[in-house]
């Protein structure tokens, strides 16, 4: 990639920078960062996303009792929080079950709360049952809907999660499906797009920066799985 490609880059970059910082709003920020995530750009902003999910759980209380009303938005905060080390408790999620511990058959209109539950259910750990039935719940609706639904955008999202969750996929690869699917997306940013391409572009073009570039990123990722992140 030419010197223009690169000062390309950088100015998006700082871009970037001015939008995470300028999100004060925690589901906007964890929305910021999981499309960050997605389209393999995270790695470029670690100490801004580490600051905001410190943030987030520094002034969050977990403490089981507390109702949350959003499932979608509880979801991706944990699975973010939990992807990074954090211990969130998977009681989090009690609000949205009824009297017999079952989660309630309403939240299944909502699809990207259902989609969001079944990506936050492959953070879980050995012995935690709720997650476990918050992933069998989720699959059923989610499979159910594919099956159903005309929305050919938020079905082919669905098809791709229940394949494979995006927390076990690798990333350069999901990145590529990622990139076009974005681009399609209404709400798509296109500051985050063109970067997403400038940046997966000049990775395939820099003999060995691929290969250098997928170990580094495997190996955070690796890192943030297994809570050696820093707190």
């Amino acid at each position: 990639m030419g010197h223009v490609y690169t000062k390309r880059i950088n100015k998006l970059k700082e871009e970037v920078r001015v939008m995470l910082k300028q999100a004060v709003n925690p589901l906007d920020q964890l929305q910021l960062i999981d499309t960050l995530q997605r389209l393999g750009l995270a790695y470029h902003f670690e100490d801004e996303i580490k600051r905001i999910l410190m943030s987030i759980y520094t002034h969050n209380s977990y403490d089981n009792t507390r109702m949350r009303e959003d499932l979608y938005a509880t979801a991706l905060e944990f699975r973010l929080l939990r992807q990074h080390g954090y211990k969130i408790p998977q009681e989090i999620f009690n609000s949205f079950r009824d009297e017999e511990r079952n989660f309630k058959m309403y939240l299944c209109e909502d699809r990207e709360a259902m989609l969001s539950l079944y990506e936050a259910s492959f953070l879980s750990e050995e012995g935690e049952s709720i997650l476990q039935y918050a992933r069998d719940f989720t699959t059923t609706s989610l499979k159910k809907y594919v099956e159903q639904s005309k929305d050919q955008n938020l079905s082919m999202l669905i098809s791709h999660a229940l394949e494979l969750p995006f927390h076990w996929r690798m990333l350069r690869l999901e990145t590529r499906w990622f990139i076009d699917v974005y681009e399609r997306k209404q709400d798509m940013n296109p500051l985050l797009l063109e970067l997403a391409k400038l940046d997966f572009n000049s990775v395939q073009a820099t003999p060995g920066r691929s290969k250098i570039h997928v170990k580094v990123v495997e190996e955070y990722r690796f890192r943030r799985k297994i809570g050696l992140c820093q707190r």
